[in-house]
């Protein structure tokens, strides 16, 4: 069996494994995160694609859907320029996990706009 074929099986078993896992955990949603009791698995292998201009790579993600965890495969979004994105990330606190979904920052500090005191300030970091 060849290399590639040991990866990807690798990888088929880690998906099913965890879409099947249906946990009995208790969910919460706040300002674009989720809150769950269990951690998501290891994230698969996956192939950085070679630059292609105008446009972003955003790496795949476990995402939490239907009491589950789901892989979204990575993909090419369009650039939006003056603004820095930030991934999909998960986070463990205080017992549990938190989603973080991806978002763009018009000043790149981390902080949502949304919930930015002031969104356009390029000189705090």
């Amino acid at each position: 069996m060849s290399i590639s074929r040991v990866v990807l099986s690798g990888m088929f078993a880690s998906i099913v494994v965890g879409a099947l896992a249906v946990p009995n955990v208790s969910e919460a949603r706040n300002y674009g995160e989720v809150l769950i009791q269990i951690a998501p698995p290891a994230l698969p292998y996956e192939a950085l694609p070679p630059p292609r201009r105008g446009y972003v790579w955003v790496s795949g993600y476990w995402n939490w859907h239907h009491h589950r965890h789901l892989w979204v495969p990575g993909t090419w979004v369009r650039e939006r320029r003056g603004y820095a994105y930030h991934p999909h990330q998960w986070e463990q606190r205080g017992g549990g996990w938190y989603l973080s979904h991806g978002r763009w920052d018009r000043d790149g500090d981390g902080v949502p706009n949304n919930r930015d005191r002031y969104p356009d300030n390029r000189y705090r970091r």
